[in-house]
């Protein structure tokens, strides 16, 4: 029986209970951060980088071929397969660091932003804590309806301290 009421209270208390659901669109506020310019550098760097070791690498594979097409007539048949197998091994490491090379960018641009987004994250704490928001949802195209009042994007981007233009 007494497990029948607090069973009975629980769900009451449940029922009743006030949920508040806001919504914030974070690339919104991440594309309004003063720090995303010097993110976007650090991207950019990191991917000419990139590119800087894969002409490096082309060169070195071209330098090979020259060199193995030059010295091809005084070679013996060991040596001859010795320098195409490792013209082939550089052939494969140019090929496969290609194909890493978006996905390395990507790696490097989340890593990039993530103080961004933990300084977001810190600060929606603040104003769904101030504000008695119990779930906050990421507005996106998954969202159907959101009452623009309960959207807490330009909260967030005050509690940061970046002034946003409003739109007309």
């Amino acid at each position: 029986m007494k497990l029948l009421k607090l069973l009975v209270l629980f769900v009451c208390v449940s029922g009743f209970a006030q949920t508040k659901v806001g919504t914030i669109d974070v690339d919104y506020v991440v594309s309004q951060m003063p720090e995303l310019a010097n993110v976007q550098k650090q991207v950019e760097a990191y991917g000419n980088g990139l590119e800087a070791n894969l002409q490096q690498k082309l060169t070195a594979y071209q330098t090979e071929i020259d060199k193995y097409k030059t010295d091809e007539a005084s070679l013996t048949l060991k040596q001859k397969k010795s320098r195409q197998d490792s013209i082939l091994a550089m052939e494969t490491d140019i090929q496969k660091f290609q194909q890493n090379g978006s996905q390395l960018i990507v790696l490097k641009q989340e890593e990039f932003l993530k103080p961004l987004y933990e300084r977001i994250g810190i600060a929606l704490e603040k104003v769904a804590a101030a504000q008695g928001y119990t779930q906050v949802l990421l507005r996106n195209n998954d969202v159907v309806y959101v009452d623009n009042r309960f959207d807490l994007t330009i909260a967030v981007l005050k509690e940061m301290g970046i002034e946003v233009k409003t739109e007309e």
